[in-house]
């Protein structure tokens, strides 16, 4: 499954947690045609994978839970300030 670093969790929580946003809110991730599409979301949909760690809720649709299944999500802000995601094995 799925895990998340420390700032990915930070970071996710920060997006999601806005005064507009459902309590179901998250962060939802699906594959692209180049790669991944990384998007806030309020609520899963069908069939989404849900991952929860340290606050933080990330929902992954059938593909991208599959290709992600031993991966790490990392993320930090860029020097534009523009939020960076990552993906790496897990070890």
């Amino acid at each position: 499954m799925l895990t998340l670093t420390e700032n990915a969790c930070t970071i996710v929580k920060q997006m999601t947690e806005v005064p507009e946003a459902a309590d179901s809110a998250g962060l939802r991730i699906t594959e692209a045609e180049a790669g991944f599409a990384v998007t806030a979301t309020n609520q899963p949909e069908a069939g989404d994978q849900v991952v929860e760690q340290d606050g933080a809720t990330v929902y992954l649709d059938t593909t991208a839970a599959e290709k992600l299944d031993a991966m790490v999500l990392d993320a930090g802000v860029d020097d534009t300030g523009s939020i960076q995601f990552g993906l790496v094995a897990q070890a």
